[in-house]
């Protein structure tokens, strides 16, 4: 089967031009998640994806979590459509999904239904070129550390001045402690950060914060970033273990929606 890969940047991003329905037999499976891996993000551009060939199409490349609807979750600030909304307003901030897990999920699908007149882009950044840039010296000095992760920290960005019912909602969700540094089986490594992570191990708070602000400055320079301007029947995949992602806020009203899947973790953080 022909396909084209055009690079949407030399660091980060590749767009996929294929036959739709050669995608959702599966017939690029193997390139597919390759590419992933290597690339990070994978666009689909216009491809006008309906939520069950999504849906269709996902299950090709692995296990879908079974959230929202059938395993379509809709991204959307209304209340009424999305009944986690006000957890959305996170994702503002750069994170990986499900960092305060042992084994975050492996990737995201994500399509464009409605769109706002202002903000929504998203971008991502390439966690694993950041780390493989990074000088000798830093590498050494990341490679022993670790990080607590928890949905407080990001959330504390949205709510500065949150009730004691949110910081125990919040809380609920779990913490975590992750490497800096992961390790991956292929034997690559990938940054660990996002607003997620709030301290480090055996280091006093003001000394650990300057070094994930650091750190975090270093993974979402230009050249590891893709900022993905969206047209109605867009889709794009990323690979959440080694990428992450934020959106520009946008009106809450705006009607802004996307379809998005997502794929069962493969393996754990270490």
């Amino acid at each position: 089967m022909k396909f084209e890969t055009p690079e949407l940047t030399p660091r980060i991003g590749t767009e996929i031009i294929a036959d739709k329905a050669e995608l959702l037999k599966g017939g690029l499976r193997d390139e597919v998640r390759e590419l992933l891996e290597q690339r990070g993000v994978l666009l689909f551009r216009e491809i006008g994806i309906t939520d069950e060939e999504q849906l269709e199409f996902a299950r090709t490349l692995g296990e879908v979590i079974p959230q929202g609807i059938r395993g379509i979750y809709k991204i959307s600030l209304d209340p009424e459509v999305n009944d986690t909304a006000e957890y959305l307003h996170g994702t503002y901030y750069w994170h990986i999904d499900g960092a305060q897990d042992d084994v975050p999920t492996r990737a995201s699908l994500l399509s464009a239904r409605v769109l706002s007149k202002e903000g929504g882009q998203t971008e991502f950044a390439n966690t694993y070129a950041a780390y493989e840039d990074l000088p000798d010296e830093k590498k050494r000095q990341v490679d022993g550390l670790r990080i607590v992760h928890s949905q407080e920290y990001i959330q504390r960005a949205v709510v500065p001045n949150p009730t004691e019912t949110q910081v125990e909602r919040w809380r609920a969700l779990g913490v975590k402690v992750h490497p800096m540094a992961w390790t991956h089986k292929s034997g690559r490594k990938s940054l660990v950060l996002g607003l997620t992570a709030g301290q480090i191990e055996g280091m006093e708070p003001e000394e650990g914060r300057a070094l994930l602000d650091e750190m975090q400055a270093w993974t979402t320079q230009p050249q590891f970033v893709y900022r993905h301007e969206w047209t109605v029947g867009d889709m794009i995949i990323w690979d959440n273990t080694g990428v992450m992602h934020r959106v520009e806020p946008y009106p809450a009203d705006s009607g802004r929606l996307l379809s998005r899947t997502t794929l069962e973790g493969e393996e754990p953080i270490l």
